[in-house]
């Protein structure tokens, strides 16, 4: 019974959410999974690419680059990728800095005579750029290791009330000053493509807003972005794979009643688990009975 106990008390975790004003949210009970793999990610940015789904290729590939313990090779295949992007949606300055990004790490890597003349002519016209210029960003041997990481410090909100924008804030660790611009996304709900919104970036902080229209049951997921002057990723606050949430209760629901208080007790019987929320006003008490099967 103890161990059935606790399982249970993992699954009402995921189910219900106490907001200060007492409220309870439902929340989806499929939780965030597991960051996925650097080559599933990679695997993910080339299908979104091959579909013509360009921008959403872009982010997918954008949290590939920014997982921890990516290798070279996946780094290499990445910034290809985000060139292909760049360079078919006409954003040559990015397309330039995806492929010298590509070039510091591997400076013989030629594209294979079958590509796009369209691609194969990009990378030779920046590889004879970069090399006139002194191979910039070119690691020399024996040279010190790269400074400290850029890092987003952002708290997410818990639960917003439905229609009304959604305010974030926080700051950029950034000790080489290498953060240009920071950018927002956002959905709502937990599928479908992310828009994106301005970010106002000045002095290591920023401030963005969620617009009202997306702010709906029973969730808003989101992530931030900082990006160099290239306009390549620099660090992430969640990201396409693994978003950030906030809850967005139903407006109309009698369980929002600020009056409400909700101890919870948990009966089982034949493998079915009933969670009894008991709601107390001043006068009356009813109580709402919700069916878990395992």
């Amino acid at each position: 019974m103890a161990r059935r106990g606790g399982y249970l008390g993992m699954a009402l975790a995921g189910l219900l959410s106490v907001g200060a004003a007492g409220s309870v949210v439902v929340l989806p009970t499929t939780a965030h999974a597991q960051p996925k793999a650097v080559d599933t990610l990679v695997k993910r940015g080339q299908e979104l690419f091959d579909n013509a789904q360009y921008e959403e290729s872009i982010q997918t590939l954008s949290a590939a680059l920014m997982r921890p313990g990516i290798g070279r090779r996946d780094k290499v295949e990445v910034f290809r990728l985000l060139a292909y992007n760049y360079i078919v949606l006409g954003r040559t300055e990015e397309a330039d800095a995806a492929v010298r990004g590509l070039l510091v790490l591997d400076e013989a890597y030629e594209l294979p005579e079958s590509e796009s003349p369209r691609f194969r002519d990009f990378f030779g016209q920046t590889r004879k750029k970069w090399e006139s210029e002194g191979k910039p960003g070119k690691e020399e041997p024996g040279a010190a290791p790269a400074g400290p990481s850029v890092t987003i410090k952002h708290a997410s909100p818990a639960q917003v009330d439905a229609d009304s924008p959604i305010s974030l804030d926080g700051t950029i660790e950034d000790p080489a000053g290498s953060v240009a611009r920071v950018k927002l996304y956002y959905r709502t709900g937990s599928t479908g493509k992310f828009e994106s919104a301005p970010v106002q970036y000045t002095m290591l902080r920023f401030t963005a807003e969620i617009p009202a229209a997306a702010v709906a049951p029973p969730l808003v997921e989101y992530y931030l972005e900082a990006l160099d002057e290239n306009g390549i990723p620099a660090a992430l606050r969640g990201d396409a794979e693994t978003p950030l949430r906030v809850a967005v209760p139903e407006g109309s629901s009698v369980i929002s009643s600020p009056w409400l208080w909700v101890p919870v007790s948990l009966v089982v019987v034949g493998g079915i688990v009933a969670t009894v929320v008991v709601l107390t006003t001043r006068t009356t008490t009813s109580t709402v009975t919700v069916g878990v099967f395992e």
